[in-house]
This record gives C-alpha cells, structure tokens and sequence, in this order.
C-alpha cells in the first residue's frame, strides 16, 4: 500500500483526539461547575455530566445515515465543525441549561465519529494492516484524553476563578486544525463503489492506494462481493452474528466502568484520600499509562489478534477492578488504590481500548457497515450515558448511596468482566488478516 493510505488514515483518526479530549476534559470542570451553579447529585449528573453522553447516543445511533447516505468524507468534516461549535459555546456558557445544550452539540460529534471514522479507516485498509491503522483511532482517543488530563492540570495551575470555561474553550483549537486537515483526504472507495455506484471515482482511489493491477483486483472483489450483498436492511436474519457480537461487546465495554473511571477520576482519587491538586496530577499518570499501552495494543493486534487481546485484558480488568474494591474497603494508602486504576487502564487499553472499534467496523458487510457502526457505537454510548447518570447517586461524597462504601461498585464491575471473559473465549472469532469480504462471507451466512 502506497504511503498516502497511512495519511489518509492518520488525518481520519484524528476524530478520535477530539473524541478523547472531549470525553474528558469535563472531568476538570465537574466540581467547579457543581459549586458555581449549587447543582444537586441528580442535576448535575442527568445535565452537566451525562448530557454529552446522551448526544453522543443520539450521533452515534443516527450517524450511520448520513454517513451511508452522504459519504464518510462529508460526515468526517461536519464532525469537526459539531466540535468547533460544542468548545466555544461550552466555554462561554452563562448558565447550566447552554452549558448543557453545548455539551450535547459535542455528544453528537462524538457518538458520529465513532461511526464515520473507524467505518472509513476499515475500507481503505488492507486485511494485513487493518487493525493498525483503525487502532489508530484509539490511540488518538487516548492521546485526547491524556492531553485533556494535562491542560486540566497546567490550567487549574494559573488559576483563575473561571479556569474551568478554558479547560473547555480550549478544544476549539485543535477542532478547526482537524477541520482543516480532513478536508484533504479522499471518499472511500468501498462508500463509492456499493452506496454511490461510481466505479469510476473508486478505481481513482484505488489507485492512489494500490498499484493499478492491484487496484483494479480490489475494486472487482468489491464489485463481486456487492452482487451478493443486495439487501440493505440490518434487520435481516442473516446479520444476526455481527449484530449480536457487536451488541455484547459494545455492553461489556463500558460495564467495565472504564468511563465512570475516566469521567471521576479526580472525584475517585480524592474519595481515596488524595488532596484536589493531588487527584488532578494524579489523573495524569492515568492518562499516560492508557496511552503507552494503547500503543502497545496497536502494536500486538495484527501480531496476537483481536481474540487474545480481549482474553488479556478481561483478565487485567477482574485483577485491578478486584484490587481496587479491596483497597477501598480496607482504607488503604490512596498509593494502592491509585496503582490498580493505573493497572484497569492499562488491561482497557491493551484490550478492549484497542480492540472494540477495529471489530465493529469489521465485523458487518460493505453495505450496511456505517449502519452496523452506528449500532455497535449507539449501544456503547447507551451504557456510558446510563453509567454517568447514576454515578453522582453513588460517589457523590456528601450525598452518595456508596460514599461510604465505593468499593461495592467496583466489585460490581469486576463481576461484570468475569462473564466477558466467558463470552470471549465461547463466542469471539477471530479477525486478524482478514480481507472484509471474507469476514463478510463467514459471518452472515444464514443458519
């Protein structure tokens, strides 16, 4: 494959770093944000906190229309425009309800790229490649994370008695930057050639990818393929495998806890006993363990496969959510708790951080893939939503259900890893090497 596929790939998956800082940067914001408006646990958790999870559900579940019906290209830009919009009017909001509106124009941008960019990186990528380059997209997650953990940090340092609106503001930088760079990179072909049925443009891209005899190869198992895939409907029976492997890992992923951990993190590390300061350069180190071991997940998962990824890292998430758990109950030094989050992050990141959106985006057929996407995408986001709202009910530490007791939910979840542990080694097949025809072939034969 020629050089400009990695570029083109690099510039999709950079979606992934405005997902990643977005997703977190409020973290920063939650406490001031609760102090400045008086919010109640309920308030701040339903609008301030989940708000931007229930627009990522909603661009999630309809993200696969436009991208399906206007091309991945169109749906990556709008994206960035969604993100541009969300960071200046978060920063500038006057009141918790524009706070909330703005946080759910980010939501949107989010759950839409978890569609259109792993869904465009999977179509121009070859079967040996693949899950190195759609990884890409978490790795960019992650770095937006860490880079949101640490301008959370440098900012809260200035100080300021509105730090937190730049904490926010902030994103509407690398947002225009993304906007402008995504502009350059090409339609898919696979989107050209099955949605669009210009061959023509397809066999251009193709061509800039491959050399000619390859190029014209490729487009005719596409084309080949596109004959027996006619019916577009994801309703249909035969995509009842995907649509199940893509439902349940989409669940277990977030029933982990790993956004209750990445959206509380400073508020969990001061539950441990970490002074405010302390949780925030805390949540640092979390943020770079999530990016050295996505990096090691990018780099195992065309090695190992996405199969035994997910073993390893099922069997990371019971040990540290277990440790976790027993830290908490027996008041142990905020170091010990402090280390087995660090360990939770590093077993998601090596695991399902690195593996959930290379699967999806290959499980489902060329036709229906951005409708698939959108499925796997609105069922993650569902979970995180739901998972964000209540958390305040639990861990809030002046009115929390369990702010006496956090340890209970974290055995909650280690128990929730136990039985993805299970379903992988029953149920998971693997992918690695695969062209998306042949999985297609595989995985949609009628029973």
């Amino acid at each position: 494959m020629k050089n400009k596929t990695a570029l083109w790939a690099f510039t999709a998956a950079l979606a992934g770093f405005l997902f990643g800082f977005d997703t977190v940067v409020i973290s920063g914001a939650n406490q001031p944000i609760k102090a400045l408006w008086d919010l109640s646990p309920l308030f701040h958790g339903t609008f301030i906190m989940s708000m931007a999870l229930w627009g990522t559900v909603v661009g999630a579940l309809f993200g696969g229309g436009p991208s399906q019906k206007f091309g991945r290209k169109p749906t990556l830009i709008a994206i960035g425009v969604l993100y541009f919009i969300s960071a200046v009017g978060s920063g500038l909001a006057p009141d918790p309800v524009s706070f909330s509106i703005f946080r759910f124009i980010g939501g949107l941008a989010v759950g839409a790229s978890s569609v259109a960019a792993p869904a465009f990186i999977s179509e121009i990528a070859s079967a040996h490649n693949r899950g190195r380059l759609v990884a890409q997209y978490q790795f960019n997650i992650v770095l937006g994370i860490f880079i949101a953990f640490l301008s959370n940090y440098v900012i809260a340092q200035i100080g300021g008695e509105h730090d937190w609106r730049w904490m926010l503001g902030v994103e509407a930088v690398p947002a225009l930057l993304y906007i402008l760079l995504v502009m350059q990179v090409p339609e898919s072909p696979r989107w050209l050639a099955t949605a669009k049925k210009d061959t023509v443009a397809a066999s251009a891209v193709l061509k800039e990818m491959f050399t000619d005899a390859e190029a014209e190869a490729e487009l005719e198992s596409i084309l080949n393929h596109q004959e027996v895939e006619q019916r577009v409907s994801l309703l249909d029976k035969k995509y009842r495998r995907p649509i199940m492997l893509a439902f349940v890992l989409a669940f277990f992923n977030q029933w982990s806890g790993v956004n209750f951990i990445f959206y509380y993190a400073p508020q969990i590390l001061e539950l441990s006993g970490f002074a405010t300061s302390e949780s925030l350069l805390s949540s640092i180190s979390i943020g770079g363990i999530n990016l050295i071991f996505t990096l090691l997940g990018m780099y195992l998962i065309d090695r190992l496969g996405r199969k035994t990824l997910l073993v390893y890292g099922s069997v990371g998430y019971i040990v540290s959510l277990i440790g976790v758990a027993l830290a908490f109950k027996s008041a142990a030094a905020p170091g010990m708790i402090l280390f087995f989050l660090c360990l939770f992050i590093a077993s998601h990141a090596i695991g399902q951080g690195a593996v959930i959106w290379v699967f999806i985006a290959e499980i489902f057929p060329n036709k229906v893939r951005a409708y698939g996407q959108s499925f796997g995408s609105g069922v993650h986001w569902v979970m995180a939503a739901v998972i964000t709202l209540i958390a305040p009910l639990f861990v809030d530490s002046k009115d929390g259900i369990l702010k006496d007791a956090p340890w209970v939910i974290f055995a909650f979840f280690a128990g929730m890893m136990v039985l993805q542990l299970i379903w992988v080694l029953l149920k998971v097949p693997e992918t690695k090497g695969r062209s998306l025809e042949e999985l297609q072939e595989e995985l949609t034969v009628e029973n």
